[in-house]
């Protein structure tokens, strides 16, 4: 018999971020979290993304033993601004049994139901900056700390269970050594005279730090024409600049502004944690810590985390500027491997930036729906 129950207090909750640790103990591939992180990030006192959203987090048991997991999700600015009368489900891992699945999304239908919604999606995360997809094709690499790892069973559970792809997503690899200046450069010092730009580097972080809020910007105005997007708020902005800036090398951050000193492209690459992450076990003391500051410092992969570039801009070259600056950043740190994290399979403006690149789709992840009209409470 499986018993759902609904995680509320810490130490449930703390068995919620847990449960995966056991479920791919000792597996290669999978990159497991900071469980502090991951408390934090449900911690509706301090992640401001519950001003607009609500979540249900649940645990799956049979004979007193955890066997599974699943958030149920409203992103509510979904709902009111994008007019998707969806309901999401998230953070779901689960042993291979189908009836497991199953019975966490009941819980997921009952909160649709209940808030009049029409479909629901997953697995996704509150936002557009969180976690997305289960992985389809390409199991036999780490995973990284921001995307998921699952079993290849994950998508057999929900396609027995009437479910279909919604959205697609890429990821795609390329070495550093295929990577010729010559293909950016000239055209780097044209589009930079032709056009009045300038690019800004960074030495220290507390540099970046008055630049964030332009590239949140610029981000929430270059993605909006997604049809999934849904605008990063102000405080969820300061959220993710205090959760994120301090993992990324002052280096391998690059604005591009005009001749009016307006932002109009940014990039952020990240140093690959995956194998410190595995080495830290979750924890940050009392040797995780120095796990992540030695990959910060000497990883040689990188994960182009994010790249926006204002409407006008797109077509011009801008990214030449950007490419030169890493280039010399990479070189100079030994780089060898260059990771795309997840992008959309309709965002063909970022697609086509890396034409020139021989990079290898190695990994598809996709997100899956249904339709709550069809589907029994």
């Amino acid at each position: 018999m499986i018993t759902i129950v609904e995680a509320i207090s810490k130490k449930s909750l703390t068995d919620y971020v847990k449960f995966p640790f056991s479920l791919y103990k000792n597996h290669s591939y999978w990159v497991p979290p900071l469980i502090k992180d991951e408390l934090e990030t449900f911690d509706k006192t301090k992640n401001p993304v519950f001003d607009n959203a609500e979540a249900y987090f649940y645990l799956a048991y049979r004979d007193g033993k955890i066997v599974g997991r699943m958030a149920a999700i409203i992103n509510w600015e979904e709902v009111n601004i994008l007019k998707k009368n969806k309901v999401r489900f998230g953070w779901w891992d689960v042993i291979d049994d189908v009836a497991v699945t199953k019975a966490l999304l009941k819980k997921v239908y009952e909160l649709g139901h209940k808030n009049n919604l029409e479909q629901v999606e997953g697995p996704v995360g509150f936002s557009n900056l969180d976690k997305v997809g289960i992985i389809v094709e390409g199991f036999d690499r780490p995973g990284n700390m921001i995307t998921w790892y699952n079993y290849p069973y994950y998508k057999d559970h929900l396609e027995q269970l009437g479910f279909v792809k919604e959205k697609e997503f890429f990821e795609s690899v390329f070495s550093f050594a295929d990577v010729k200046e010559e293909t950016f450069a000239k055209a780097a010092e044209l589009i930079k005279t032709r056009y009045q730009l300038k690019t800004i580097t960074f030495k220290n972080t507390n540099e970046i730090l008055p630049y964030v809020d332009r590239m949140f910007e610029l981000f929430n105005t270059t993605y909006a024409r997604l049809a999934s997007f849904v605008p990063i708020s102000k405080k969820q902005q300061e959220y993710f600049k205090k959760k994120y800036i301090p993992f990324v090398n002052p280096e391998y951050i690059a604005f591009i502004e005009d001749k009016n000193g307006k932002v109009i492209a940014f990039s952020i690459v990240m140093p690959d944690f995956s194998e410190a992450l595995q080495k830290a076990k979750g924890k940050l003391f009392p040797f995780g810590f120095y796990h992540l500051l030695k990959a910060k410092k000497h990883s040689k992969a990188v994960l182009f985390y994010l790249i926006g570039i204002e409407e006008e801009y797109q077509n011009k070259g801008v990214t030449a500027l950007i490419f030169k600056h890493y280039y010399h950043v990479f070189k100079a740190k030994g780089i060898e491997h260059c990771n795309r994290t997840p992008e959309l399979e309709e965002n063909n403006a970022i697609h086509n930036l890396w034409k020139n690149f021989n990079s290898v789709v190695d990994r598809k992840r996709r997100t899956y729906s249904k339709s709550l009209l069809t589907s029994p409470i």
